[in-house]
Order: structure tokens, then C-alpha cells, then sequence
């Protein structure tokens, strides 16, 4: 593929920065990029920077192995999992303070609001939640269900995007490069496979607060653009968030839903977009969700998944301190490494599949529906 250099060894993989105001602003690191020249569309020059794979197709603590088997066995020790669950919320605030991250200030900013008055606004009353969507997450015992995770969503993402990027010279180059790099994907993609469809309409499934909406309908100023999640909270606060910037031309529909069911039409959409959400999902919710994405795509829309990358050299390294850690918060993880993605793209009916490394912990896995599909 002409966006690769050929020179890379094949454990590194080449990914796109967003744009030549992504260069600008990441020249302090351009011993760290790999330059491979420029599209032939506006204002879309490109780099490439080499992110490392490891040597294995997952990591070694997501296999069935003994040493897996022990800290499964560890975390459903409740005293020792309590432990756990705060060590792992920790790491995350340590993380947010030494960059500069308000953890504190921007949770309270939230709660102290009148963002519960969304809720009324947002919340389908008579939504019944999956089964898995109502175990603990991140160190919340009611999960995702609940103000304090809502209030705490955005900051503990630019706290993942500082552990994913420690290198970026501040909080918003870092979220520049993993936000850029992940759309800048979408749209090489879409380029090639999608025949010439314009992304008219997009929808981010399991939007969470709307970080990932909101990037989005930045990036497609022209679409119409929804954001779906499970949690009532998470959407009050995306809501809440959104009325405080100017109003958009296309302003942001969020909807109370499960990804599972949408209640959407059929091919009503160019663009599906699920970020950081299969990770927290059983295999056969990530079945479900694909095969929902499928029925929402008109053809030759595109499909981008962004996540945990399997092959990140980053993650395979990670201590049994860390990956216990993470572990012990995300009740999925291990379906989520063990599922073959590709292979259940494939098995709904998705064709071009390609994963990248789009940040050192971080794939981006696009795909696309194929255009005589009826």
C-alpha cells in the first residue's frame, strides 16, 4: 500500500497523522516520524510514524495459561479484587496529575452542574440493559451506570491517551495524534474501498460522553452525526457538553440505546463507528454488534473499530503488576483478545478488512460493506 514505507521492518507498522497542522504542531518529534509524502487531496498531507509490534499474535497473559488461570483466580478473590480496583483507578489519576490533567477539578466541574437535567431529556425508561453491561467497570461497582463514571469519562480518556502517548510534548498533541491518526484511517479507507460514497450520515455506537461524536462531527462538518450508548449518564454529560460550544450546522442527535439493537434504519448510514468499546464486551455482544453495523451500512459504507491492539509490543510487555491491574477492571478482556475480529467481520458479511497500529497501544480495524450487497 502506497501509504506504507517499504523500508519498515515487519514488525512495524506506518500510520497517518491527520493533517499538515498535525505536522506542525509534532515537529519537536520528527526523529520519531517516518515522512512518506503527500496525498493528492487538499489539505490532507500525511505521516507516518512506525509504531512496534510484538513478536505474538496477543499478549502472552491473555492466553489460556496457567499464570492467565492464577490471576483470573486472584481478581475473584473479593478482598484482593478491591485492592485491585483502586490500584488500577490510581494509576489513572497519577497519571491524569503529572500531566497537568485536572482529574479532580473537571469531575466536579461536572457533578456541581446541571447536568442532570439531561437526563430526563435522554434516558429510555424502558430500555432493558444486557447482562454484561451491568457488571462493575473501571473500578465502578455500578459500571457505566452512574454519575461519578459519567462526571470521570473524560478525563480518564486523556488519561489513557497520556499513557499511550507519553512522548507528546502536551495533553493535546497526544490526543491530536491518537484521534487524528484513527480518522485520518477512516478516511483513507473509505477513499479506496467505498466507490465514491460521500459520508453523509455517521454513527459512533457506545459514544460514551461523546469525546469520539464530537472529534467526528468536527472532522465531517457536513454530516449528520448520532451518538448511541447504553448509559443515561454518559449521554447527559455528552449533551450537557455539546450545548456549551457554538452550535453546529449538523447539531449532534444522541440517542439511548443498545448497540446490539439500535432501532435505526437499514442502511441509513456511510460511516459506523465503535471506539474503545469491544474491550468491554463478551464475544457475542462484539458478534451482535457487528452484525448491527452490517444492517445500519448502505453499501459500500465503512465500518472503524478502534481499540486495544492485540499486537501492540507495548501491551505484550506489560508487567504482571500492569496487566493485573488492568485486568481486574475490564471483566471482558480476555474474549475480547481471544476473539478472531477479522474473522467476525468476515462471517457478517464485511469485506476489505485492514487493522493498524494507529498509537502504540491502539489498532484501528476498518472494513466495508460490499456494494452489491441488498
Amino acid at each position: 500500500m502506497a501509504l506504507w514505507a517499504t523500508s519498515c521492518s515487519s514488525s512495524e507498522k506506518l500510520f497517518l497523522a491527520s493533517s499538515a497542522a498535525t505536522r506542525r504542531r509534532m515537529g519537536s518529534r520528527r526523529r520519531d516520524l517516518v515522512h512518506v509524502g503527500m496525498t493528492d487531496q487538499a489539505e490532507t498531507e500525511t505521516i507516518s510514524i512506525a509504531y512496534k509490534e510484538g513478536d505474538r499474535e496477543r499478549p502472552k497473559w491473555a492466553d489460556e495459561t496457567p499464570f492467565s488461570r492464577l490471576v483470573e483466580a486472584l481478581i475473584s478473590f473479593k478482598p484482593f479484587y478491591s485492592l485491585l480496583k483502586l490500584g488500577a483507578r490510581q494509576v489513572l489519576i497519577s497519571t491524569a496529575e503529572r500531566n497537568n490533567i485536572p482529574w479532580r477539578e473537571m469531575t466536579k466541574e461536572i457533578l456541581e452542574s446541571d447536568v442532570y437535567k439531561e437526563l430526563n431529556t435522554i434516558q429510555n425508561t424502558s430500555l432493558q440493559y444486557p447482562d454484561y453491561y451491568l457488571s462493575p467497570f473501571h473500578a465502578y461497582d455500578e459500571g457505566n451506570l452512574s454519575w461519578l463514571a459519567a462526571a470521570e469519562a473524560e478525563v480518564a480518556t486523556m488519561s489513557m491517551t497520556r499513557r499511550a502517548i507519553p512522548s507528546a510534548p502536551s495533553n493535546e498533541e497526544a490526543t491530536q495524534e491518537m484521534r487524528g491518526n484513527w480518522v485520518q484511517a477512516i478516511k483513507q479507507h473509505h477513499m479506496k474501498h467505498s466507490g465514491n460514497v460521500t459520508i453523509q450520515n455517521i454513527v459512533d455506537i457506545g459514544c460514551s460522553v461523546g469525546v469520539s461524536t464530537r472529534f467526528l462531527a468536527d472532522e465531517f462538518p457536513s454530516a449528520k452525526v448520532t451518538g448511541l450508548d447504553l448509559s443515561p449518564y454518559f449521554l447527559s454529560v455528552a449533551q450537557y457538553k455539546e450545548k456549551k460550544r457554538p452550535p453546529r450546522k449538523n447539531p449532534i442527535r444522541w440517542i439511548h440505546a443498545a448497540g446490539e439493537n439500535t432501532g435505526l434504519p437499514s442502511k441509513s448510514f456511510d460511516l459506523v463507528s465503535f471506539s474503545y468499546v469491544f474491550h468491554e464486551c463478551p464475544e457475542r455482544a462484539i458478534i451482535a454488534l457487528v452484525n448491527e453495523a452490517f444492517r445500519l451500512l448502505r453499501p459500500g459504507g465503512t465500518l472503524a473499530i478502534t481499540d486495544q491492539a492485540p499486537k501492540s509490543k507495548i501491551l505484550q510487555e506489560l508487567s504482571p503488576a500492569l496487566f493485573t491491574l488492568m485486568k481486574s477492571t475490564e471483566p471482558f478482556l480476555n474474549e475480547y483478545y481471544l476473539t478472531d475480529l477479522e474473522e467476525r467481520l468476515r462471517e457478517a458479511g464485511f469485506v476489505n478488512m485492514k487493522t493498524l497500529l494507529t498509537d502504540p497501544r491502539h489498532m484501528t480495524m476498518t472494513a466495508t460493506v460490499p456494494h452489491q450487497h441488498v
